[in-house]
């Protein structure tokens, strides 16, 4: 597999935008390995998959889009939420579970949502977050507005059977839609060339009527280039584009992964292209950082990591009776009874559990 950069260096945004990209990237990387430490000790329940190496792909894509367009990515979110303006607290609040996470502490790692910020959402399944992006992009069409919508999956799931059926629909609705592939070369455990016939996947919608474009997903200058590119072009022309940003995760596919499908050696050869690290050197070798800037940026963001482990600890976990909130289907809406809970003495619909609390 080739890891070679960029063929073009890319000229970099103005000063301040270069130094937020960085520390931006710094803040995902930084709660992302606190996130790893705080589930090995049990504070974070269910899967967690860390974008660890990923986040130039997240910073140069999201910084491309408007504050009115829409993102939508798969479980590996939390770099997504931070980037698109989710406070740090209320992310890993939501990753303990708890009352002030931004789903309230029940998306958990996997279901991140903030509707103020159009994140709308993490999404649990391979490949089941395609056709709802382009759903978001229907609704821009159908409203008269140029917001575009931003769909990010891995390369395994340009092998689900949504991937053909959404770009049809995209192709032949002309839909404001960006997809992104972020091919980090493994589909969970299994390499790119086992799982893909196609291994150029910006050419997999070509089929369809998409075009396609490829970006250093390790660059996050190169892939802000790509994506702003490809944003334009569905906002101005109705043209949707997928993108490839070729990168890769330091880490395995989530925490539970032994990682024996790959060397170590070869996850040493892409550290060498860390895009946290090589972004740093370029800023200060243009002379947009002195030297040591980077070190106290890290140190500010360590600072803001700590605070948001500290507001999710305090942050209570949902009450028992708010077990039944939000589900769609209640009350007269449906003949008999939803659901049946047994928790408290009699058995009764699930959906009073709260006005019996609070009776109590």
């Amino acid at each position: 597999m080739s890891i070679e950069p960029a063929e073009r260096r890319e000229a970099l945004p103005k000063k301040k935008a270069a130094r937020e990209w960085l520390q931006s990237m710094m803040l995902i990387r930084r709660f992302e390995e606190r996130a790893g430490e705080m589930y090995a000790k049990a504070k974070i329940g269910g899967f967690l998959h860390l974008a660890i190496g990923e986040e130039a792909t997240i910073i140069g894509s999201v910084r491309a889009m408007k504050d009115t367009d829409y993102l939508i990515s798969t479980y590996r979110s939390h770099g997504h939420a931070l980037a698109r303006g989710t406070s740090p607290n209320a992310v890993m609040a939501e990753l303990f579970g708890r009352e002030d996470g931004c789903s309230r502490g029940r998306g958990g790692s996997m279901h991140m949502f903030d509707l103020e910020r159009r994140f709308m959402g993490g999404y649990g399944i391979v490949g089941g977050n395609l056709p709802i992006g382009a759903g978001h992009a229907l609704a821009s069409d159908y409203m008269g507005t140029d917001d575009v919508t931003l769909c990010v999956f891995g390369d395994g799931a340009s092998n689900q059977g949504t991937f053909g059926e959404t770009m049809n629909l995209a192709a032949l609705w002309r839909l404001p839609i960006v997809f992104m592939v972020t091919n980090n070369q493994f589909g969970m455990g299994t390499a790119l060339e086992r799982h893909s016939a196609v291994l150029d996947l910006e050419g997999k919608a070509e089929g369809y009527g998409i075009p396609g474009a490829k970006c250093d997903g390790m660059d996050v200058v190169d892939t802000h280039r790509a994506i702003a590119e490809a944003i334009e072009r569905a906002r101005s022309e109705r043209q949707p584009v997928l993108v490839e940003a070729v990168t890769y995760r330091f880490r395995g596919h989530s925490m539970a992964d032994p990682e024996e499908y790959r060397t170590k050696e070869q996850v040493e050869e892409w550290r060498k292209r860390d895009p946290i690290n090589v972004f740093a050197r370029r800023l200060v070798d243009e002379g947009v950082l002195d030297e040591g800037d980077d070190e106290r940026m890290d140190n500010e963001v360590i600072g803001v990591i700590d605070e948001a482990v500290a507001f999710a600890d305090r942050s209570p976990f949902p009450a028992p009776e708010s077990l039944y909130d939000d589900i769609y289907v209640l009350g007269d809406q449906l003949r008999g009874w939803y659901s049946i809970d047994e928790r408290s003495a009699g058995v009764h619909k699930g959906e009073d559990e709260r006005d019996m609390a609070e009776e109590d």
